[in-house]
């Protein structure tokens, strides 16, 4: 019996301790890193927005070689998720639940083996002096069993290196991306590579010959900008050629002479065709000359591709931003040259 009350009042003083420790355990856990990283917020941006691409730098993609992981939704959206299952990873998920161009990504963090949490992940980016600082937080709120092992697991000690890992893993990706999309030189002609937005276009699209591109222009450009005015649509840019082939064998082009408009791939005009370029990666040349002279451009453009292994992507635009009717000086015309590349 005496034995019996011993056991007793043990457990009772366990429980009492355990109620104590769940009452004076941290109730929230914070664990925050950060760097600075030579590379602007539109180079870093698309790595941690992206669940496929943020497997290139996560310091926990060697930890289980053979996990099991899986992708639903459209990824680098809201709601778009990835899950795990692994025997030295557990299982779990993230998913995308807020987007800031640039700015900020956050993500909801579940953990389901080998002990069930839910974590909020805010990746943050603020341009400083010398690039861009990138700063990783998980926060944890507690509940009771939380509270008791948080008061013998230091968090931060335990995730911290592990942010610190990933963080220099992305500053180095970063950086290596960000010193190859520099500008470049090719043929006398500076190469920038920038990102695009999604861009709208309205207008007229032909398989032509080459001698058939200025009348083609000519004809389009005032019934494009004529029936989008009349119906209201707002305009985003400069008249623009979009080049999806050109055949030098058969001297002719598949072209669609367009205007960008405000709107999306339901945005459509009798007589007119609509084509959306989706955002994304270009190469950019900024052509100061008559239109006739911009082959050069053009060339210069394929040699860069050719020598850093860039894969062209649907389209090549050329951005009509001059007006030749105000500007007789053509030396003084400006076309932008964008290739959509992979």
């Amino acid at each position: 019996m005496r034995a019996l009350k011993t056991l007793l009042i043990i457990i009772l003083a366990l429980v009492g301790l355990i109620v104590v420790l769940g009452l004076i355990g941290p109730g929230k856990s914070v664990v925050e890193r950060s760097t600075v990283i030579a590379a602007s917020p539109d180079v870093i941006y698309p790595m941690i927005s992206n669940l496929k691409a943020s497997q290139d730098w996560t310091p926990w993609k060697d930890m289980d070689k053979d996990q099991l992981v899986t992708y639903e939704g459209t990824d680098g959206t809201v709601g778009s998720k990835m899950t795990w299952q692994g025997d030295t990873v557990g299982k779990g998920s993230q998913e995308i639940t807020a987007l800031r161009t640039n700015e900020h990504v956050g993500s909801e963090l579940k953990f389901i083996e080998p002990w069930e949490a839910v974590s909020q992940v805010d990746l943050d980016m603020a341009e400083v002096d010398g690039g861009t600082e990138v700063k990783w937080t998980m926060t944890q709120e507690n509940g009771f069993m939380g509270r008791v092992m948080g008061v013998f697991m230091d968090m931060d000690k335990m995730v911290g290196p592990d942010f610190e890992r990933g963080l220099a893993n992305l500053k180095t990706l970063a950086e290596e991306k960000a010193a190859a999309s520099g500008p470049a030189e090719y043929r006398g002609f500076t190469i920038n590579t920038v990102e695009r937005p999604e861009m709208v276009y309205i207008g007229m699209r032909k398989l032509i010959g080459w001698d058939q591109m200025k009348g083609h222009f000519e004809s389009t450009f005032p019934a494009a900008f004529g029936a989008a005015a009349a119906a209201g649509m707002e305009f985003t840019g400069s008249p623009s050629g979009l080049y999806f082939s050109w055949d030098e064998e058969n001297k002719q082009t598949d072209l669609m002479a367009a205007v960008p408009v405000k709107g999306d791939a339901n945005s459509t005009l009798p007589g007119m065709e609509t084509h959306v370029v989706p955002g994304g990666k270009a190469l950019h040349i900024a052509y100061m000359g008559a239109y006739e002279g911009s082959g050069e451009a053009h060339m210069a453009m394929d040699d860069m591709m050719k020598e850093r292994g860039i894969e062209f992507g649907s389209v090549a635009i050329e951005e009509y931003v001059t007006d030749p009717t105000t500007e007789p000086d053509t030396s003084k015309w400006l076309t932008n040259i964008y290739y959509m590349v992979q």
